[in-house]
């Protein structure tokens, strides 16, 4: 089991950047495909990025190809999401989530995810 925390978020302005972090409990988490969700108010949780366990592929949504980074270290047991050129679009709570390796990876899939953390708030003013 692993417990997740995020943090990072906060009020930007648009075309600046934020970097989000999401801290892992498990001593474990090199163990793990891990992926970032975001979700606004009335609307669905969304795939924004997702990287596998090895670091070595990395997936991206459409909407955020070019402006955010996802990446890892699996030794200090974090996932990372550096966002750039924000637009008051990307307004949402940010969630990173886990999946043990040894399940089926659909990475764009929020209910294939077993783990979550609780959120942080990015807001992109304009």
């Amino acid at each position: 089991q692993v417990q997740l925390v995020e943090s990072g978020g906060g009020l930007v302005q648009a075309g600046d950047s934020l970097r989000l972090s999401c801290a892992a409990s498990a001593r474990t988490f090199s163990t793990y495909n891990m992926g970032w969700f975001r979700q606004a108010p009335g609307k669905e949780r969304d795939f924004v990025a997702a990287i596998d366990w090895k670091n070595d592929r990395a997936y991206y949504a459409d909407f955020v190809k070019d402006r955010f980074t996802i990446s890892r270290d699996n030794a200090k047991n974090t996932l990372y999401l550096q966002m750039k050129s924000l637009k008051p679009e990307d307004t949402a709570v940010y969630y990173c989530a886990a999946v043990y390796l040894g399940k089926a990876w659909y990475y764009e899939r929020a209910n294939r995810y077993d783990y979550w953390g609780q959120g942080t708030q990015v807001t992109v003013s304009s």
